[in-house]
């Protein structure tokens, strides 16, 4: 281990599914382990491992992010009835991110990553826009019917010791479906804290918006929420810091953000955040060039990738064709997850490898070199060059070897 650098704590390291977990392993190889040495507690969420463990694997990754405090995750599996088939499984498991977020009680932010030579789809942005997304409740913890023919659904909450309250959904004349979705107080009131901190470290502007005019009781609790939050312990340090805060519709908020030159963060509810944070990436550039981190109130933070596991291409790998998947949001979430680490232990050159990594990446598609998803985008040059997906990564540690040697 002559000459590594050293990362003092333990990381978890959670591994996935499909071309991510390909990637995942070239990554390492390539542009960590030749460079630190490091103590990774390892979880395998590949899908064959959460059948098999019942899922348990699962919750064991969330608890070692809890006892450790940082983690990074491999982009996974939420099968689907295809997906049973396809894998032999014993049930469609949950999403395993959804999962870890309800038990580290966390936001997920997300940032696209800019590069020179690809602009924006929405000319007017200038500076990223950070997606700030409510990682609990909602359709992703749901109760689900079909309902088959004529009768009443109800909404029935029984208090503690006393008569159940019911309301009327709907009384159906015919077949249909129904959802019942839920939150907490307190998972909205974390949200609300952790947002604002956010946006007060990073001194920028933070919008929250939902549909309260039409949910006037579950949209308007997260209004309430962190209008109260702001008052309480944010106003005097975001007008101190420059910045502001305002909530609106979320209509309004589509409408204003696309004639803005970004810089933000925006606070979405879970399934509003998951749509808009692909809807920022795609514009962007790819689903591929995008941060994503979990920031726990109680001081978890696990780093993922924002896309999925590239399915077709990886069918196209283990047929032994060629593929160009874009592994910059895994890079990404590496180099997340050590600067956490290594500002947490007080070990700056951890921090600095990290930087270097992420200026090697983006330096490398600066020159031209990159994958499939990005030469479709990037301004148009006679030096752009289309690599495969291993010849894209050695690309980043060549780079990353002479920033490394030059100090």
């Amino acid at each position: 281990m002559m000459g590594k650098i050293k990362v003092k704590s333990n990381i978890v390291e959670i591994d996935g599914d499909e071309m991510t977990r390909i990637i995942w392993k070239m990554v390492k190889e390539k542009l960590l382990l030749p460079h630190l040495n490091m103590n990774l507690a390892y979880y395998d969420l590949h899908i064959a491992r959460r059948d098999e463990t019942s899922d348990r694997i699962t919750t064991d990754a969330a608890e070692a992010i809890m006892r450790y405090g940082v983690g990074v995750k491999c982009a996974t599996i939420t099968p689907n009835e295809d997906r049973v088939r396809e894998y032999g499984l014993k049930k469609p498991w949950k999403s395993p991110n959804a999962t870890i977020r309800e038990m580290l009680d966390g936001t997920v932010f997300r940032k696209p990553i800019f590069v020179k030579n690809i602009r924006p789809s929405v000319s007017a942005w200038k500076k990223p826009i950070t997606i700030g997304r409510h990682a609990y409740g909602d359709v992703y913890a749901n109760t689900e019917m079909r309902i088959t023919g004529t009768g009443k659904a109800e909404i029935v909450f029984t208090p503690a010791g006393g008569e159940p309250i019911r309301q009327m959904i709907k009384e159906f004349t015919g077949p249909g479906i129904i959802q019942g979705i839920h939150n907490t107080d307190g998972s909205i009131e974390s949200f609300a804290r952790t947002c604002f901190a956010f946006a007060c470290d990073q001194k920028i502007d933070l919008w929250f918006s939902a549909k309260d005019t039409i949910s006037k009781t579950y949209d308007a609790r997260f209004r309430d929420i962190f209008a109260a939050e702001y008052e309480k312990n944010w106003r005097a340090k975001f007008e101190e810091a420059g910045i502001s805060y305002f909530f609106t519709l979320i209509d309004d908020a589509v409408a204003r953000i696309m004639k803005s030159e970004g810089g933000m963060l925006w606070a979405l509810k879970n399934y509003d955040g998951d749509v808009m944070s692909d809807m920022i990436a795609s514009a962007c550039g790819s689903l591929s060039m995008m941060t994503s981190v979990l920031v726990s109130p109680h001081g978890y933070f696990e780093y993922e990738a924002a896309h999925g596991t590239v399915q077709k291409h990886y069918y196209r790998h283990i047929k032994g064709e060629e593929t160009s998947t874009n592994s910059m949001a895994l890079i990404f979430a590496w180099s997340g997850c050590l600067k956490k680490r290594g500002e947490l232990d007080g070990t700056p050159d951890v921090v600095t490898f990290a930087d270097k990594l992420e200026e090697a990446a983006r330096q490398t598609v600066e020159m031209g070199i990159m994958t499939g998803d990005l030469i479709l985008v990037a301004d148009k040059n006679p030096n752009n060059k289309k690599v495969d997906t291993e010849a894209f990564i050695d690309a980043v540690a060549l780079r990353l070897q002479k920033k490394l040697k030059n100090g």
